[in-house]
């Protein structure tokens, strides 16, 4: 290669060698470019999920995969679509996904090493179900708590319950009623209308976009004349201390709900720390939560559920622990052949993570020596030792095969880091020298220089110096050289030096890579991007720009910004009992000044292993005296504060015990509360452990009634709370407490005021009057009761109201209860939501802490009406050519007197305009189904229904169809009125003979499709008795009978005249026996009103006790229709009117004596 350089006489002139030995296309290591996240779910309704692997090298690389750690191969499955020149591949999704599931992991690998991906699992989520089961009813009795439990299925979070009737109603949630985390549903005490057989858990999950819902659960509260109180008990969590453990950056939910009567209220604490101004409180109290929580939310916190009959608590001892986090990430490094490589890796996390070397994606064990703790790996490339010589100081020698890529993978159980780093190790650079044209040996003289990186440098430039200039270097795989063409001119121009890196980095290497690391360093329009900024690129940095004849540049000095180092050298002096002085030299601040330290404490006794503030001090000092509790063993750190955030905590001193002493402050937080009349309970904050400042804390607590001439009352007790028994109802009490050990008194106490315990208010509010704002808003006034009646700290007022009836029914029945509560001293309120066109029942009672008091005398109102509710069904049943058919159902709550119904429609085409709305008005209010004629064939309409009173008409519902293009054959449905659930049948009439008709039984709500059953039935055909072949033949049998009968009768007459013991009967008759004979069997009679003997008999054969004479001639030419056994269905029509009836009788067997 040759090069022109024009120079002046007598300047100063540099020529470069910049010459690449033995040049080739530049090689690289694998490195990935893109990667499928750590997590790929598989939801249903996506088409397909991408297993993405992306690298760049050269040669360029080769992809394989393995799953579960065997290797996997997408090329022989037909089914998976792959991409060319690439290592991903992707999964259709269709329908069989299953056998995809696993944890998959990419290599990307050519001839100088291996990169590989974080692992990547494909998860399948299945579609969750409650299992089928049977759930017996739950009875309880009034006041008692309730768990009905939901045990969600397992699914892709997140999660959401809901807990609702089958009629989609949502359970409403206060004080006493609530949603737990696990899913289920609490009742801290059990009131009667809770009873309900409907009680449902939904368990929605949003990512796949499902809802399953769990078996009905029935719940019976059975009514008890007194409610048993008691004091609260905690029915979730269990126990009485909990773990919690939460990865940096989750939501922490804690949650109590406790049971009780009356219902118990819950307070939460942080055990010797405020609760931070991230917490919220929310289900009535009963759940904590702190979004994205750091290290600073740990701690001890304490739930704690009250009512006036005691307490419970709970202690939840919260941990923060953290995912992997790189503290020095490996970097690729470019390296020559016998240097050393020290590849850093370390990562920091809770649990301290692990860390696992491999090359090319291949544990490092048993292939090189790990340096100390796993941190870092220390390489030294030699070409005279073989590979995996091994020292004494775990230092390895190789040679240029050990240009690989080095992984590092830091986890722990919260997570997994990896990082590759790619190592090439090239030729040893061996020397230069330059020769020019006409000399024999190397430049020397005072007049030339050769810089360390190859550049020759003249001095004073003479004419002579003009010719051809050769640099020859050389390192392990060869030699090489370069020609530089020097012209001296007679101008001289000010300094011009060019600056260049030396080249001994090896061959294939261009320019860039000389200066810097392609993975991290990138140069595009004059502009120099270093991404990934560590403290080892700190410095001042130039940048050339050079022609043949000038050149010029321009210096940056870079400045990297850090967390401060941690302190070192930390000692403690200046011993005085409970102070010490403790002294400490900062860390490198790292190019932003300290601006604080914090030193922190951790005693041996009561939390050992937990670091605690202890207080904080400038930035600018280098000691601190500490003040300490007395009995204590503490050993102490400090950590560094600057701009950028907070720096590692130095190493702990030496353990440093204070002597015991008297405690140096007394309880705070101290609560006075009355849960009984005639007693006082006292509850104060304790004194932490390390606030005890010796062994034997206890306290002493002191009261006396305020602007009462009498001595103090002393009592010392060692727990935390205290109740004083037989005080009067309610009166002002001073109060103080102070705290000792074995060692003295604390401090002298402050007095604090409280009450004893309350009872019931006495009295009711006076002149309750309702003022009827709108159809569904009341306004309630009374007369405030007096405070000497109150007999406790007034609370408010609550007023409760029940429907009594409809203004559409006559009958009055006492429906559900509802209360609300104002709280403070008011005399008057609004009621909202009451249902229109009803009669109302109001009391009003004021309340207290320890309860209700009376309630007022009953003031019944009526509301107005107001428009209905929605129409709950409305459907299109019938479609045809020009016709649609309309049915609905009433409104459940017409709220006034239905009038009838607004119907609206209108053409809705697919264009952007709609057709006029037209109008139909149903006056009818008992109309449940409209037929729509005149339509357009084949075109789209919507419907709109309004139910209407008097006042106007109600919200509306809609439906859409289209008319078909031919006309149909489907008929219509009826809908029958309602039928009596307290019999087992219910008759249809109306019905066409050997007609085909389907039966549904519904319920009245007709939510939807589901019918109790459903059969299809035929009616039978018109049926004349009288050509039916039974009834000629029977007619037959009855007329040979009688001619029968006659014909004895005729015989019997006649031989009665040659008997003179006949004659004699016939002159004097028996008057006892004249009855029998009357009616014997040879007489006939054609009296229509007596019948044959003998048909009397129904067709099944059964003496009727009470029904007419009509025979079967009477109806046979009427349509009767009989079952398949002969019986009648249903009763006869069309009977032949009659003159009179007879009573068919047993016969009975009568004797005189």
């Amino acid at each position: 290669m040759d090069i022109l350089v024009v120079g002046h006489v007598n300047s100063k002139f540099a020529l470069m060698c910049v010459v690449p030995v033995v040049c080739c296309p530049v090689e690289q290591l694998p490195t990935i470019t893109e990667a499928s996240p750590s997590s790929l779910i598989a939801f249903p309704f996506d088409e397909s999920f991408p297993m993405t692997c992306e690298a760049k090298g050269n040669p360029k690389p080769e992809f394989w995969w393995t799953k579960n750690g065997e290797e996997f191969d997408p090329y022989q499955d037909p089914r998976l679509i792959k991409e060319k020149n690439s290592g991903t591949f992707v999964i259709p999704n269709t329908g069989n996904l299953t056998e995809y599931q696993g944890t998959y992991r990419c290599y990307a690998s050519n001839k100088l090493g291996t990169a590989i991906t974080e692992e990547v699992e494909f998860v399948v989520p299945h579609v969750p179900k409650f299992p089928k089961e049977k759930i017996d009813p739950i009875e309880v009795e009034e006041g008692q708590p309730v768990i009905l439990e939901c045990n969600p299925p397992k699914g892709i979070p997140p999660l959401q319950i809901y807990w609702m009737t089958i009629g989609l109603q949502h359970i409403e949630q206060d004080d006493r009623v609530s949603i737990g985390l696990n899913g289920d549903l609490f009742f801290s005490n059990a009131l009667e209308k809770d009873s309900h057989r409907d009680y449902c858990c939904f368990a929605a999950f949003p990512k796949i976009r499902t809802i399953v819902q769990k078996n009905a659960m029935s719940v019976i509260v059975k009514s008890t004349n007194s409610i048993m109180e008691r004091e609260p008990s905690l029915l979730m969590p269990s126990g009485v201390k909990s773990e919690t453990q939460l990865v940096k950056g989750d939501e922490l939910l804690l949650e109590c709900i406790a049971e009780g009567f009356p219902t118990p209220m819950i307070e939460w604490l942080k055990i010797d720390h405020r609760l931070p101004d991230r917490v919220t409180i929310e289900n009535h109290g009963k759940l904590l939560s702190i979004d994205q929580v750091d290290e600073d939310d740990k701690g001890k916190y304490m739930c704690k559920a009250t009512n006036i009959h005691g307490m419970a608590v709970h202690y939840f001892d919260v941990s923060v622990e953290e995912p992997p986090q790189w503290v020095s990430e490996p970097e690729s490094q470019l390296s020559m052949i016998g240097s050393d490589v020290l590849i850093n890796c370390s990562a920091t996390g809770t649990p301290q993570p692990t860390i696992q070397w491999m090359v090319n994606g291949k544990p490092i064990e048993g292939m090189f020596s790990v340096y100390l703790n796993k941190t870092c790996i220390l390489l030294r490339t030699s070409p005279g030792l073989p590979i995996g010589a091994q020292l004494m100081d775990f230092i390895v020698y190789s040679n240029s095969t050990d240009s690989a890529v080095y992984q590092c993978e830091a986890s722990n159980r919260h997570g997994t880091l990896l990082a590759n780093a790619n190592i090439m190790i090239m030729s040893k650079f061996m020397g230069l020298h330059w020769n020019k044209e006409d000399s024999t040996g190397s430049l020397e003289g005072l007049r030339f220089t050769v810089h360390q990186n190859g550049s020759l440098e003249i001095y004073n430039v003479e004419k002579e110096d003009m010719g051809q200039y050769t640099c020859y270097t050389k390192n392990t795989e060869g030699t090489s050289a370069i020609t530089a063409l020097l012209d001296v001119k007679g101008i001289q121009l000010n300094k011009i030096k060019h600056f260049f890196k030396h080249p001994s980095l090896g061959p294939c290497i261009n320019r860039l890579s000389l200066f810097f690391s392609a993975d991290r360093y990138f140069i595009e329009d004059g502009i120099l991007q270093i991404v990934n900024v560590s403290h080892r690129d700190q410095g001042m940095y130039k940048c050339v720009a050079s022609t043949p004849m000038d050149q010029d540049t321009a210096s940056a000095l870079l400045m990297v910004l850090d967390i401060p180092h941690a302190p070192e050298n930390l000692l403690l002096s200046e011993h005085k009992g409970r102070s010490v002085k403790l002294k400490w030299i900062p860390g490198e601040d790292h190019n932003s000044s300290t601006t604080e330290f914090i030193i922190e404490y951790e005693e041996s006794q009561w939390e050992p292993g937990t670091w605690r503030e202890l207080q904080r001090v400038p930035g600018n000092h280098g000691s601190a005296v500490l003040k300490l509790y007395g009995h204590v063993n503490y050993r102490f750190r400090v950590s560094g504060v600057n701009t950028v955030g907070r720096g590692r905590p130095s190493e702990p001193t030496e353990r440093y015990k204070t002597p015991p002493a008297a405690p140096d402050k007394n309880p705070e937080n101290i609560k006075i509360e009355g849960h009984l009349p005639h007693e006082m309970d006292i509850n104060w904050e304790p004194l932490s452990p390390i606030e005890h400042n010796g062994p034997g804390l206890e306290y002493k607590v002191s009261y006396k009634r305020q602007h009462v001439e009498e001595d103090w009352q002393e009592h010392l007790v060692k727990r935390h709370s205290f109740v004083v028994k037989d005080t009067p109802t309610f009166v002002p009490y001073e109060i103080r407490i102070q705290a000792r050990n074995h060692h003295g008194w604390g401090p002298e106490p402050k007095v604090v005021t409280g009450y004893s315990g309350e009872d019931f208010p006495s009295a009711a509010p006076d002149d309750v009057a309702v003022e009827v704002m709108n159809n569904s808003l009341v306004k309630v006034s009374w007369m405030r009761v007096h405070k000497d009646k109150l007999h406790g700290h007034l609370g408010g007022y609550r007023i409760s109201w029940w429907r009594l009836r409809s203004l559409l029914d006559s009958k009055k029945t006492h429906g559900d209860k509802h209360t609300l509560t104002f709280p403070g001293d008011r005399n008057h309120a609004m009621v909202p939501g009451l249902t229109p066109f009803s009669e109302y029942s109001l009391i009003i009672m004021t309340f207290n802490r320890r309860g209700n008091g009376p309630g007022s005398h009953a003031v019944n109102f009526k509301t107005p009406e107001g428009v209905p509710e929605r129409t709950p069904v409305f459907r299109v049943t019938d479609v045809q050519k020009h016709t649609v058919t309309l049915t609905w159902a009433p409104p459940l709550e017409a709220n006034g007197v239905l009038t009838g119904y607004l119907l609206e429609y209108q053409l809705i085409n697919n264009t952007e305009e709609v057709g006029v709305l037209q109008t139909v008005d149903i006056s009818n209010p008992d109309t449940t189904m409209w037929v729509l004629q005149n339509l357009e064939a084949i075109s789209r309409y919507k419907f709109y229904l309004r139910p209407c009173t008097r006042v106007g008409c109600g919200p509306r519902v809609s439906k859409e169809s289209t008319t078909t293009p031919e006309r149909g054959q489907r008929s219509t449905g009826n809908i029958s009125e309602a039928v009596n659930s307290s019999k087992t049948f219910h008759v249809i009439e109306g019905l066409e003979l050997g007609t085909v008709y389907t039966v549904r039984l519904m319920t009245n709500n007709w939510v939807d499709n589901t019918s109790i059953f459903e059969y299809v039935i035929r009616t039978r055909a018109k049926v004349r008795i009288s050509t039916q072949g039974w009834f000629i033949g029977l007619m037959c049998v009855a007329a040979l009978l009688t001619l029968m009968v006659l014909i004895a009768c005729f015989v019997n007459r006649n031989k009665g005249g040659k008997y003179s013991v006949k004659e004699k009967e016939d002159l004097h008759p028996d008057l006892e026996s004249q009855g029998i004979h009357d009616d014997t069997f040879c007489e006939y009679s054609d009296n229509d009103e007596k019948p044959l003997k003998g048909s009397q008999h129904s067709l099944s054969g059964q003496i009727k006790a009470e029904g007419s004479g009509d025979s079967l001639v009477d109806y046979g030419d009427e349509d009767i229709q009989f079952n398949e056994d002969g019986s009648f269905i249903g009763e006869y029509a069309g009977r032949k009117e009659k003159k009179g009836s007879m009573e068919v009788k047993g016969t009975t067997n009568q004797s005189t004596a």
